[in-house]
Formats: C-alpha cells, structure tokens, sequence
C-alpha cells in the first residue's frame, strides 16, 4: 500500500513538474514586452468568441427548439468572424517566431529543432475549433453556392498548409490533422447539401416542378368534376381527403423538361398528397391514435402550401385564378369550415396551419441546420454512414502522420500530447488550481485551457443539439409521415416504427414552444418612446416592445370577415357604411399614393382607438371587440413604426407621415411629457387619461371636417383626436359604449386585411427578410392573400364613396 501511495504521488510530482514546463513555455511570451500585447489580445478574442458561442447555443437551446439564427446574432458573429483568421494568423506567426528565437537563444538543436511552440499551438487549435463553430453562423441555401463555399475553402485549404508545413511531430500532426480533416468533412458536407439540393426535384426545382404538377392536377380535376358531380361541391373533411396537393415524392413523376415547365406523369400512387395523408389519418389506427386533434395532418397542409408559397420569393410565375379559386375552397371551405365547431376552432385550425407555412419558409430559406433535407434515409447517411467515413479518414490521417507505422502513430499521439495521456488532463488541472492563487503565469495558462475547454464542450453541444433539432422539426416528422403513407402494410406495423414515433412525438410536446403566432404592441401615447428614439434595429433587439399571443378574437374576426369577402362579396361591408360621421376619418389625406393614405389612416384610429380606451373603458360585453380592437391598434401602429417596409406605397412616405406625427405628439406634451413621461407621471401625478386630454385638445378645433379640403388640412395627430373625441360622444350617447367598440373592431379587422395582399418585389422581399426574425402576423395574412386570391381591390376601401367618384 505504501509503495503505491509513493507511486501515485511520484507520478503526480512528474506530472506538476511537466505542468511547471508548460506553464514556462505558454507564458513565456509574455515577459517579452513586446509581444506582451499580442498575446493577451489573443486569448481576449478567444474568450469573447467562446462566451458568444457557448451563451447562443446554450440560452437558444433552453428558450427554443429552432433551425434558425437570429439574424443579427447572425451578422454579429459573421463580421466578427471575418475578422477572426487574419488576426489569429498574425498572432499565430508572432507566436511561431518568439517560440523559434527562444530555442535559438536556448541552444535547443535537433530533430524537433524548428517544432512549433506551445502557444502557438495553442493558437492552431482556437483556429481549427473555430472552424469548426463557424457553421452556425452559415444558413444552408439551395442555390448557388460557389461564393461562400470558396472563401470557406480557402480558409480550410490555409489552416490545412499550417498544420501539416509547421508541425513536426507524429503524435501532435495526427491530433491536428484530426481536427483538420473534420473542417475538410464539414465542408465537404456542406457543399453536398447545397449541390444535391440545388440540382433535385424535391428541393431547388420543386417550385417549377409544382407549377406544371397543378395545371395537370387541376386540368384533370376539373374534368372528373364535372363527369361525377355536375351539380354540387364538396365541403369540410370531404374536400380535404380529395386534396392531391403535393407533400412529398412529387420528384418521381417528373419524365422530361418542357418549354413550359416538365412532363409528369398522370399516376400520383407513388406521391403523398394531403388527401392520402388526410384519408390514412382516418382509418389507419397508429396515425388514428396520434392525430387525433388533426395537428400532423395539419402540418401536411402547410407543408404542401409551402410549396406553392415558393413560387412568390423565386421570381415564378404566380398562382392562377383557378389555383387561387381551389386554394381558396380547401382553405375556408374544407379546413376552416370542416374544423368549425361554434368556438372559434375553425379560425385557429386555419392560422395554426398558415403559421406553420411561415415556419417552413423561414427554415428553407434561413436555417442554419440541414433540416430542410429531413428524412429516415438522410438521418441515416447523415448521422451513422459519414460519421463512420470521417472516422475512418481520420484514422488515415494517424497513420499517415506517423509514416505507415500504425503502432507508432497511436503511440505517438500519447507521448507527444500530454493532455492526450490518461490522467493527464485531471492531474494538470489538480496542479494548476493548486498554484493559480500564488502564481499569474498559472493563472494565465488556467484561462488559455478554460478557453480552449469551453470551445471543445461548445462543438461537441452544438453537434448534439443539431441531432436534436433535426429529430424534432417539422420537416422529419412530415418525411416519416411520408415514409409511413408510401410503405406497405408490413413496415406499418413494426414495432420498432410505432416507438419511434410515438417517442418523436413525446419529445416534440415536451421541448419545442407553443406559443403560437405572437405580434407586439405599440401605442404612440403610452409605450416607452425610448423605442423610437433608439434605431428600429437595436429596440427590436432589445425587445422593449411586449409581444403577446395573437388572442383568438382576433383570428376568429379576421377569418370571418375573409371568408365572406370571398365568398358573399365585399361590397358594402364597411364598418363605417352605417355612421356617415365617421366616414371623413376614413379617407386618406393626400401625400401622394393609397399607401399613405392607409398609413394616415391607421394612424388616425389608432390614436382614436387608444383615446376611446382611456375614455371610455368597454363593458364585459364589448370586451371580444375591445380586444380586437385594441390588440389589432397597437400592432398596426408597430408596423408604421418598425417595419414600414411591410406595407402598401413607399416606405420612405409612410417614415415621413410617421415622423410628423411624431413631431407634432412631442410639441403637445412637450419635452419633458415626450422623453420622461413615467417620471413625470411619478413626480407631477399625471396620468393616461391627462395626456388624452392634452391630445384631444389639439383637435378640438376642427373636430368634423366637412369638406376634403378642410380634412386634408388637418394634421394626423388632429384627426385621431377629433375621432377619440367623436367616439366618445357616440359611446356617451350609446349608452356604456354600446356599438362603438364593435366598429372599432370592424374597423381594425379591415384595415389588417387591407394592408395583408402584395405582390411587389420590394414587400415580397421585406415579408422572406422579417422571417427569420421570428416572422410577423402580417407575413401570415399575406400568405393567407397570395393562396385565396384577395387583392387590395377585394379588401374593403374605407374610403368615402364621394371620394372614390372623385378619384
């Protein structure tokens, strides 16, 4: 027993003492002044780097299950990365050359004579694990990928030249060309995905390929309607299981390319279409089981909707009439009807399925993880096969390294690293917490290996939850629902199938968020201005807005209030058309275009709205409106505020009308009412309804234009207090608010149906550019316009009929 106590503890005496050199050899450099600086500035860049990665995957992780980097994490880490490889290939050669003056000024001769030092070194591996991290920085496009790709192998190509032209030993080459060869293999990777997907039917070219697939589809459809059903339509679930929009397989059919697009071929068996889905949901009893609240059929829906979505961010040819017409009855005529049930559930069935189309979108044209290539075969070459042929080029890479001498090379790697041997790593850290209270070298070197710890744990992290968001989304379960719906009834019913599903789905309850589609609120008189003194982009970061789920009122008006556009006609339905006093608050002021007319105008009640709240708070049976009302105002209001770019006319008129509005808010309250209003309220005792009162004042005196020219007059700050002042007399009058917040309400469901349809390039583009930021309501409504054919034509103008006759 003694003998192996003074064993154990000569052992770890040697390994102190090998500690000590190291310590000697990575600190070294700093007590030569002049490279004092370059050193410090290394690890100092190391570390922010290895902080940034390791709180973005460990606190996006905890909050959400997502393919997807916010973009201006995004440009953070780009621009910072960018900067990254020069700077550590400066450090790394001032490093290599104060290493190689302190062996000539030592004597040292030999073989290993010109071997790198230990600093450098270690700065070799910040740059190799940073390569490695890059990724998540690096969205997975299906389109041209040479840009990106060879600046990335250049980089690859570069630290490959100083790893195998710098190092010298067998064991440390092997260990760094390990790591090498994983930045070859990631790279590699990458390219594969984004040239496969590129060059398939079922990825880049899916969008030609669905164009011809709905001419054929509803060509035929149309034919085999009229032969069986002359006379009558189908609704609800029926309408659904008749659905053959495309979900997956659709590549199969493809015989040959056309002038108008591609020949497919007439027998669809071999695809799964959402009527396939929606029929072996029913009578399957696996699918039976787990379907029940319809949600994966759903999810098929808004895949194939997808599909079609494509076609409006690739410069295609968009949906036809007739598309937009079968569109249209699928939407409101199978899903929201067939999913009616009097409480609103046809209404959430309906935006649950065009929230997940938005989600798609986003991940196919902004993710950061391959899950736009999700399925059982993937997962398969993906996470078993290359994981096996990189380990096996890795094991080339050793004994290359060590000459053809397999046992040398193995052994090598051992006696060259320390850190590699058993129990080194444990008894280094022993011997370096033991002097790093008394020693600042110790203390140094304790900080470069934490930073070097941290970067190994962020990479193994991020390759586990990549695994883990690529199980969990919606683009695996949709492919396993495909595999499922295109196999036999054998593999059906294995049993290994049955538990993998069931556990993907138990884990999707538990980890991915439910909050479903969310927008923030914005009052012009009661939010934080801080919001609007800062830049757009750094209060959106700072989320000082609130963001609240989108309430179902809100989806069960809108959808109410589309479908009869749609299908009663729109004409006549103004929520103003019965209250001729409030219709000069309608129309637009001028300023050159409908867009800022619009914009005026929901300026205008949304400074009413607010005004109305204050004044005159809702009772219990007005409350559905009022938070229709409400909700709807200070959405709108963010948008005029925050993305102007998201709605109709020019973006730089509607920041003008914006900005005078805002000018003229702060001569009413004044300097200090404007900038330091919760102080103000604090200290004086003022209250919401006191700064209502100051803004009513301001439209006090013209508070009933007669004429356009009178209106066009007044500001848009008067306006929205001359219809505050109006709506309150009329809820005075009603009696406890009476109808008032039901044309309020109306009012706002217009006018977000009103801005919703686009088909410019330049909103198109804002619509992809806001998606992954976490998308917008809007974006939805948009999407919802672009697959039932509403235009801006078929949403109601609020603007006064002798108005129009004049225009």
């Amino acid at each position: 027993m003694r003998g192996d106590g003074a064993g154990s503890g000569s052992y770890e005496y040697l390994s102190c003492q090998k500690t000590t050199r190291m310590i000697w050899n990575l600190t070294s450099s700093y007590t030569d002044k002049s490279n004092e600086a370059s050193m410090v500035s290394a690890s100092l860049i190391v570390f922010a780097l290895a902080a940034l990665f390791f709180n973005l995957n460990l606190f996006s992780g905890i909050s959400d299950v997502g393919a997807i980097l916010d973009p201006k994490v995004r440009v953070i880490l780009s621009k910072a990365l960018s900067l990254f490889l020069p700077v550590m290939s400066y450090l790394f050669s001032e490093a290599k050359n104060a290493g190689a003056a302190a062996s000539a000024a030592g004597g040292s001769t030999g073989s290993l004579e010109l071997e790198l030092s230990l600093r450098a070194r270690l700065i070799l591996v910040w740059m190799l694990l940073v390569e490695l991290l890059r990724k998540k920085v690096e969205e997975i496009r299906m389109e041209a990928w040479h840009a990106g790709t060879v600046e990335r192998a250049g980089r690859v190509a570069w630290l490959g030249s100083l790893v195998f032209f710098n190092l010298r030993a067998a064991g440390r080459k092997a260990v760094f060309g390990i790591l090498w060869t994983l930045c070859a293999a990631k790279l590699v990777q990458r390219m594969t995905y984004t040239e496969v997907g590129k060059r398939s039917f079922a990825y880049g070219k899916n969008a030609k390929l669905v164009i011809s697939y709905m001419a054929q589809m509803l060509q035929n459809d149309a034919e085999v309607e009229l032969e069986h059903h002359p006379h009558g339509c189908h609704g609800g679930d029926e309408l659904l299981r008749r659905c053959k929009y495309l979900v997956m397989g659709e590549e199969v059919l493809v015989i040959e390319p056309i002038n108008s697009g591609y020949r497919i071929t007439g027998d669809i068996d071999a695809v799964t279409t959402v009527g396939k889905i929606w029929t072996l949901a029913e009578s399957d009893h696996l699918l039976a089981s787990l379907d029940m609240d319809h949600r994966l059929r759903r999810l098929c829906v808004s895949f194939a909707l997808f599909k079609l979505l494509r076609r409006s961010f690739e410069r295609l040819p968009l949906m036809t009439e007739a598309e937009t017409r079968h569109c249209r009855d699928l939407l409101f005529r199978g899903l929201y009807a067939g999913a009616g049930d009097g409480d609103g559930g046809g209404a959430e069935a309906l935006f649950e399925v065009m929230s997940d189309e938005a989600n798609f979108v986003a991940e196919y044209y902004h993710s950061v993880v391959p899950v736009v290539l999700a399925s059982p075969f993937f997962l398969l070459a993906n996470y078993v096969l290359l994981p096996l042929v990189v380990l096996v080029l890795c094991l080339v890479v050793v004994v290359l390294c060590g000459n053809g001498d397999v046992l040398f090379s193995l052994r090598s790697i051992e006696s060259d690293n320390y850190t590699m041997s058993s129990g080194g790593v444990a008894t280094m850290a022993r011997c370096l917490l033991r002097a790093v209270a008394t020693s600042p070298a110790a203390f140094f070197t304790a900080i470069d290996l934490s930073i070097t710890s941290l970067l190994f744990l962020v990479l193994v992290y991020e390759e586990v939850w990549e695994f883990v968001v690529f199980l969990l989304s919606n683009w695996f379960m949709v492919s396993l629902l495909h595999a499922y719906a295109s196999s036999n009834a054998r593999w059906r019913d294995s049993a290994a199938f049955r538990w993998a599903i069931r556990r993907i789905l138990w884990a999707r309850s538990k980890m991915l968020s439910h909050h479903g589609l969310r927008f923030k609120q914005f009052s012009v008189l009661s939010s934080c201005r801080l919001s609007l003194t800062l830049p757009a982009a750094v209060s959106l970061a700072l989320a000082i807005l609130p963001a609240v789920s989108v309430p179902c009122q809100v989806k069960q008006s809108i959808a109410e209030y589309m479908a009869k556009s749609l299908y009663d006609g729109g004409d006549g339905m103004s929520a103003v058309a019965e209250h001729p006093e409030l219709l000069p608050f309608c129309a637009s002021g001028g300023g050159g275009g409908g867009g800022v007319g619009v914009v005026e105008v929901i300026l205008t009640w949304h400074i009413a709205t607010a005004i109305l709240e204050e004044k005159c708070p809702p009772a219990a049976s007005q409350s559905d409106d009022a938070i229709v009302a409400r909700t709807l105002s200070r959405y709108m209001a963010y948008l005029v505020a925050f993305h102007p770019e998201l709605l109709p006319g020019n973006q730089d008129s509607t920041e003008l009308v914006f900005q005078a509005m805002n000018d003229e808010l702060k001569q009413v309250l004044g300097f200090w009412g404007y900038h330091l209003r919760p102080l103000l309220m604090l200290m004086l005792r003022r209250t919401r309804r006191f700064e209502c009162d100051m803004v009513v004042m301001a439209g006090v005196a013209e508070r009933r234009p007669a004429s356009k020219q009178q209106q066009q007059e007044m500001t848009v700050l008067q306006k929205g207090a001359a219809l505050g002042r109006a709506l309150v007399e009329k809820a005075g009058r009603d009696g406890a608010g009476g109808g008032v917040w039901k044309v309020v309400g109306d009012v706002w469901v217009e006018l977000a149906v009103e801005v919703a349809p686009a088909s410019d390039e330049e909103r198109v583009m804002g619509h992809r550019k806001v998606l992954p930021e976490g998308g917008e309501f809007v974006t939805v409504l948009w999407a919802l316009a672009v697959h039932t054919g509403i235009s801006r034509r078929l949403a109601v103008t609020l603007t006064p009929p002798d108005t129009m006759d004049r225009v």
